[in-house]
């Protein structure tokens, strides 16, 4: 399978840094209506990675990493 989950303890805190900046910058991850600054942004999903109520995912073929909570659904089919 060319879909992994990256534990986040193997990256160094620069690369984590890197994975959740460039995640938040993308289009669709704002929060909606209410104004969040970016930082509360990135503490709070570098919360969510170090709690396990999220995962990090690195595509083989696509040569990209995301981020999903831990409890969605796309994620059965890398335990499958």
């Amino acid at each position: 399978m060319s879909i992994h989950r990256i534990p986040v303890n193997k990256l160094s805190p620069d690369a984590l840094q890197g994975v959740i900046e460039e995640f938040i910058s993308r289009d669709g991850t704002d929060y909606g209506e209410m104004e969040v600054s970016p930082e509360t942004i990135f503490r709070h999903v570098k919360q969510k990675l170090e709690s396990g109520s999220a995962v990090l995912i690195f595509d083989d073929e696509a040569e990209t990493t995301n981020i999903f909570l831990a409890n969605d659904p796309m994620l059965r089919k890398l335990d499958a």
